[in-house]
């Protein structure tokens, strides 16, 4: 059965998800209609990103009108396009005097090692997440941008297990809400908080006794962690950067190794700016919570 959480209280965006489950691949879109400012934070040294750059503090674009995430590795670069053509056939994006840009930015992950290699999100499923990005339920676990996600490959991808995308929210008495949306495709496997294994890989006990990680030169680049976390709160695009950095420390609790050379772990942070300021150092903790627990959520949806 499907597993969904609501983010109704998080005003400001909404979500869409096209999945391939024969392929095993797929498409998670965040609308920011009205923009969002938004930075990013990329800590993995296999990244595949688009228009990272211009999220930085000090260049001209202060608002992002859509974070995808996205399985099939660069070719899932393509989807990105297709969310902005419905982005733009809705009147959506930077306004330039001349014509509307659509500032369409996200990252990909890859999962061509399931499933089918040539299953890969196209022009065609980024317009179709899009125009399901209608609301705020978001559908968990093996779909969209998480539909191919698996984890554990350190001691070798023969040992890998399923895994996928993961929500989770935290919401404060006095209106403000910081959420996590994160499609799970590490390196490395997933631990709660007290040291158990979330998500573990499927080898046998003499391999992970002896720690033989057979995989560190298996086809790096193979894995990579993606999400987005969203917030009521308004930041500006030096604190929507601080959010990202240190929401990768939920990353970093929760999966064990993160950040590797064959990872692309990548965070974005967005500000819809609906219910004014809050203290950056607990939204950054709050960001780290729930980058944490929507990691758990997404392995224990899949399985």
């Amino acid at each position: 059965m499907p597993s969904y959480f609501d983010l109704e209280a998080l005003e400001g965006f909404t979500c869409g998800q096209a999945s391939d489950p024969v392929g095993k691949t797929g498409v998670t879109v965040l609308r920011f209609d009205a923009g969002a400012v938004a930075a990013v934070d990329v800590r993995g040294a296999a990244p595949g990103t688009r228009e990272t750059d211009l999220l930085k503090p000090e260049n001209l674009i202060d608002k992002v009108h859509a974070i995808v995430l996205s399985g099939g590795s660069v070719w899932g670069l393509d989807a990105m396009s297709g969310v902005a053509q419905v982005l733009e056939a809705s009147g959506v994006g930077f306004d330039t005097g001349i014509v509307k840009v659509p500032i369409v930015t996200g990252a990909v992950l890859f999962d061509l090692g399931v499933g089918s290699a040539s299953a890969r999100p196209d022009v065609l499923m980024g317009r179709k997440a899009a125009q399901a990005a209608t609301g705020r339920r978001i559908e968990t676990g093996a779909v969209g941008a998480g539909c191919g996600a698996t984890l554990g490959k350190i001691y070798g991808r023969e040992y890998a297990s399923a895994s996928g995308l993961g929500v989770h929210c935290i919401a404060l008495a006095d209106g403000f809400c910081v959420a996590a949306i994160v499609a799970v495709n590490p390196y490395g496997e997933v631990f709660s908080r007290d040291g158990r294994l979330v998500g573990a890989s499927t080898a046998p006990t003499s391999l992970r006794e002896a720690k033989n990680y057979s995989a560190s030169g298996d086809f790096p680049g193979s894995n990579t962690t993606i999400g987005a976390v969203i917030t009521n709160a308004t930041l500006t695009k030096s604190e929507a950067l601080k959010v990202a950095q240190m929401a990768h420390d939920g990353l970093s609790r929760a999966i064990r190794p993160a950040h590797t050379l064959y990872d692309g772990d990548t965070l974005f942070a967005a500000g819809t700016g609906t219910h004014g300021f809050l203290n950056l150092n607990r939204l950054g903790m709050l960001a780290a919570d729930a980058v944490e627990i929507a990691i758990h959520n997404g392995v224990v949806n899949s399985q």
